[in-house]
């Protein structure tokens, strides 16, 4: 069964020719689509001089992340042949060879996506992260929508393999989110149907000074508008009891905060990584010792 890849690129030059040739390397691959969303540098002649006629360049114009990704995912839709899949990669990572493939090698035939696990790398493709000692953890599989409105444990689009079919229904990323709208997408896709895990690695995340994990402090009021809107969906309001509609709200905030906490703590910034984690306490306190170990992890490298 044949895959497309869309790649949203902004001023990538650095890393855009190895995760266009992760996605290559992939035999499922059938289309690699990348939308420069009005790079400044470099990124367009190099993505333009890759001599592989999978590989389709479109002109975004600077019209954000999300819009940039839906234009991608236009593309794809008119390309592709039959029942197919679609995966999300951000232009500073790269697929794991074979990642493709075992995806849809666990795909069900009723699934609407299957995620597996990510290692973090530096910026010269070094292994920094220390998560393959997690593994065997059995993350949710199936109907995940309950866990994932708690918190994104999927964590990076890069991990995912979508049905195409089903993301065509959602209408693709909320366009007016300018944080967590892959969250807010994940949460809706799994509303669909079921999202089943793959227990490997098939994604290296990059962690470098120009990533969006890493540019200066983002604070948890930049999230609330995908929390909101998550919260607000019909579609996810009718999966969830009045007990539901109190308790995932609270422990998605104290998720969030845990995650702005674990980059500070990442980054040494740990003035803003205590305060933080204080507060992700007091959202969800029964919680508690779940986001201290969290805090642990981070500062062992996970």
């Amino acid at each position: 069964m044949a895959a497309s890849v869309v790649i949203p690129v902004k001023n990538g030059a650095r890393y855009i020719a190895e995760a266009i040739g992760s996605a290559l390397a992939q035999p499922e691959a059938a289309l690699v689509v990348v939308v420069d969303d009005g790079s400044v540098d470099a990124t367009a002649a190099i993505v333009a001089a890759i001599p592989d006629a999978r590989v389709k360049l479109i002109a975004g114009g600077r019209i954000g992340v999300s819009a940039a990704r839906n234009r991608g995912l236009a593309e794809v839709r008119k390309s592709a042949a039959g029942e197919s899949f679609v995966l999300f990669l951000d232009a500073d990572d790269r697929l794991r060879d074979g990642a493709v493939g075992r995806l849809i090698g666990a795909a069900s035939r009723d699934c609407v996506a299957v995620y597996g696990d990510y290692e973090r790398i530096d910026e010269h493709g070094a292994t920094i992260g220390r998560r393959a000692w997690l593994r065997g953890r059995q993350k949710p599989s199936g109907d995940i929508l309950k866990p994932l409105l708690a918190g994104n444990f999927i964590v990076n689009g890069g991990v995912m393999l979508m049905r195409l079919s089903a993301v065509a229904k959602l209408g693709g990323f909320d366009e007016s989110l300018r944080y967590c709208e892959d969250w807010q997408a994940f949460c809706r896709l799994a509303v669909l149907g079921p999202i089943l895990y793959l227990d490997e690695t098939v994604l290296d995340y990059r962690v470098h000074g120009a990533s969006a994990m890493m540019r200066g402090p983002v604070s948890f009021q930049h999230y609330r508008d995908a929390l909101d809107r998550v919260f607000a969906d019909a579609s996810v309001r009718a999966r969830l009891t009045a007990d539901d509609a109190v308790r995932l709200p609270a422990e998605a905030e104290a998720h969030l905060r845990m995650y702005l906490a674990c980059q500070a703590v990442r980054s040494h910034a740990y003035a803003r990584a205590l305060p933080e984690a204080a507060r992700a306490m007091r959202s969800a306190p029964r919680r508690a010792p779940k986001h201290m170990m969290r805090i642990l992890a981070a500062a062992a490298g996970f």
